[in-house]
């Protein structure tokens, strides 16, 4: 070894040797703990904040300088209480010197803190009590590290042992509690490389009424050169309780999670989410967390039942007319999370057996509404009105009750447009449904509607007002040129009457059921039936057979199948508790005119109607018939009754009233003789 080289290990081995007896010079003659005045006024000059050091302070300076303070306590800003903002109970900080001098590289033992207990809050005008801590000068030094070259660093574990953290927002009345905070990360180093990190919290977030616990297991790698951080495979369970009425287990899971620091983005690996016993994968689409976070991701959710959700929630599943009826729904869409809602686009929902596709809207906040444009395929809606009670069940099929459903009503709040192909009610089909909903305070309008009827259309406009004790309905509905032999075989399951029926209905009632509606209901109405038959009834023989009883004669034998053509029947009405009062029924036969009034009762439909008829000279009609009897029937006003069921109604000619008006017919053909006479 050369003379150069003697030096040089002698001037190294100085320096040794002088580091190692100031380093025992001052373990033996220095004690941090004198300077804890001298710290505290330090803080209180920079920060005007009083710093408390009760535990005591321990200083290692060789090979590691490692400090460690006992029990401390930064007091809070003047008017946020005695509280401090800050405290803990012990806290160790350990740091390699040599290659920080000489490498200009941070090598860290250990930063370890227990006890931590952090009370951040911000008052009733916003103002917070740790603004006052980040000086313009800190944050002007901040943005210098920034744009200065990046300190390598390695830390050999950083561990948080049962810390809490509180956040109040005075001016929101929000809390945010997070207890019992232990938190684990093996050596981090700022080269890229992935260390384990574990944690574990509770947490309770009021006045929402949120609380659980959380776990995470995951690794995090971060690249000081690039500035990304990245949590490797990331699996998150815990326990939620305040979202249902029950506790409910929660699992998050995903490969991986990077965070570039540069440019504030966050890019995700598809997350599976499980919650409330419902799964959702997510692919979540890069996003920013500079400001609002406003991400955006495709999901799809398996199969769930919303009545098993209902039950979780507390709200009683509603009774059905098919049990199984709200027991499968899936949904698939991308959403986007914004401040007020999800917004839900691509939408396909199924329910049941039903599929609806197009956009929603879903509230985030109690003032919200559901918002919808949706496209539907066909609906069974009996399946979802209510079944009749134990009561109704033991009376007759005819009588049962279709409840209002108020339990779905009277907590919707929507509005939106909705189009199905197909929607039936039992045997009513209606065809290219257009619809319009808007619901709020338990006030349900279904406005504008519109649909293809049995070859016809049918417009209307349906409210239904639950806010009350009792249900009310109200409608103003137009049908126009519906077949009518459909609609009586949907309606009335009666096959006896064909032809076109246009008409106009401006109703309202109230009651718990469509029955006790029905015998409510006040309103107008008007009716016209066009160009059919009436099966079962040949007017034209009735008519003859009454003049041959009237007459003692044999009466015409009927020809088969009984049934009467008709060109035009015609009314309105006056509704009043559900009947149906009209005096200007109007009906055009080929071989006679009716006109007459009557009473038709709604919840029964039961008519009675008082009619009188006069029949014209139509040859078509009256070749069958004999002179004498063309003579007779032309000649007179023939009265008659109909009543009975509306599908199967009673005609009967009213004989005391044809008799009584032949003795008059009679009575003045005499008395025209005797005058006669008389006179001559």
């Amino acid at each position: 070894m050369g003379r150069v080289g003697k030096g040089l290990l002698w001037i190294v081995g100085g320096f040794v040797t002088l580091f190692v007896v100031a380093a025992v010079a001052l373990y033996v003659f220095f004690d941090p703990n004198d300077f804890r005045e001298d710290i505290s006024y330090a803080v209180k000059n920079k920060t005007g904040r009083d710093l408390l050091i009760e535990g005591d302070i321990s200083l290692d300076i060789f090979p590691w300088l490692a400090v460690s303070v006992g029990k401390s306590s930064l007091s809070n800003s003047p008017g946020f209480g005695d509280e401090p903002l800050a405290s803990f109970d012990r806290a160790s900080f350990s740091l390699r010197l040599m290659p920080v001098i000489l490498r200009q590289e941070v090598v860290v033992g250990a930063a370890d803190i227990e006890g931590l207990r952090l009370n951040l809050v911000v008052d009733d005008h916003g103002n917070s009590n740790w603004a006052d801590l980040v000086s313009e000068e800190i944050a002007a030094d901040e943005d210098d590290a920034t744009a200065a070259p990046a300190t390598e660093i390695d830390i050999n574990s950083i561990e948080v042992i049962d810390a809490l953290i509180r956040y109040t927002d005075i001016e929101a009345g929000e809390t945010i509690a997070l207890d019992a905070i232990n938190l684990k990360i093996g050596r981090l180093k700022s080269d890229g490389s992935a260390v384990p990190l574990r944690a574990s919290l509770n947490f309770d977030v009021q006045p929402a009424g949120l609380s659980g616990q959380i776990e995470v297991d995951t690794n995090l790698a971060y690249d000081a050169e690039t500035g990304i951080a990245q949590l490797g495979e990331l699996l998150v369970n815990g326990t939620i309780e305040g979202v249902a009425s029950i506790p409910t287990t929660m699992s998050l899971g995903t490969d991986g999670i990077r965070v570039s620091t540069n440019d504030y983005q966050v890019t995700a690996e598809p997350i599976d989410l499980t919650l409330l016993g419902i799964h959702i994968a997510a692919d979540v689409q890069p996003f920013s967390y500079e400001g609002d976070i406003t991400p955006t991701a495709t999901i799809a959710i398996d199969a769930f039942s919303p009545r098993s959700l209902m039950q979780m929630f507390d709200v009683a599943p509603p009774e059905t007319a098919d049990p199984v009826a709200l027991s499968r729904m899936i949904i698939d869409a991308t959403a986007q999370l914004t401040t007020t809602a999800i917004e839900l686009n691509d939408v396909l929902i199924k329910v049941d057996d039903t599929s609806f596709t197009g956009t929603l809207s879903v509230p985030r906040v109690a003032t919200g509404f559901y918002q919808f444009d949706m496209v539907g395929d066909s609906i069974e809606l009996a399946r979802y009105m209510e079944p009749a009670g134990a009561a109704a069940e033991a009376e007759s099929a005819d009588t049962i009750p279709v409840e209002i459903p108020t339990d779905l009503i009277r907590p919707l709040n929507a509005r939106g447009k909705l189009k199905i192909a197909e929607a039936s009610l039992g045997n009513i089909v209606f065809e290219n449904v257009d619809l319009g909903l808007n619901s709020s305070n338990g006030k349900l309008r279904l406005f504008p509607v519109s649909a293809g009827l049995f070859g016809g259309a049918y417009t209307g406009d349906v409210r239904i007002d639950v806010s009350g004790n009792s249900p009310a309905l109200s409608v103003n509905e137009t049908i126009a040129g519906v077949d009518l032999a459909r609609l009586a075989k949907a309606m009335f399951d009666q096959d006896n009457i064909t032809g076109t029926i246009n008409g106009n209905f401006v109703l309202a009632g109230s009651g718990a059921d469509v029955a006790a509606i029905q015998r409510d209901l006040s309103g107008k109405l008007s009716l016209e039936l066009n160009d059919g038959t009436y099966e079962g009834v040949d007017v034209w023989h009735e008519l003859r057979r009454a003049r041959a009883l009237l007459k003692s004669e044999t009466p015409p034998e009927p020809v088969l199948p009984a049934r009467t053509a008709f060109t035009a029947v015609k009314m309105t009405g006056v509704v009043a508790e559900g009947v149906v009062h009209s005096d200007d029924l109007f009906a055009e036969l080929p071989f006679m005119q009716i006109s007459g009034n009557g009473r038709l009762d709604i919840p029964t439909t039961v008519v009675d109607y008082s009619m009188t008829a006069r029949v014209l000279e139509n040859p078509q009609f009256l070749r069958e018939a004999t002179a004498k009897e063309v003579e007779d029937l032309t000649k007179i006003t023939i009265p008659f009754k109909l009543s009975g069921p509306l599908a199967t109604p009673s005609i009967q000619v009213d004989l005391e009233a044809l008799l009584k008006q032949a003795v008059e017919d009679e009575i003045k053909d005499l008395l025209k003789d005797k005058l006669k006479g008389l006179f001559d």
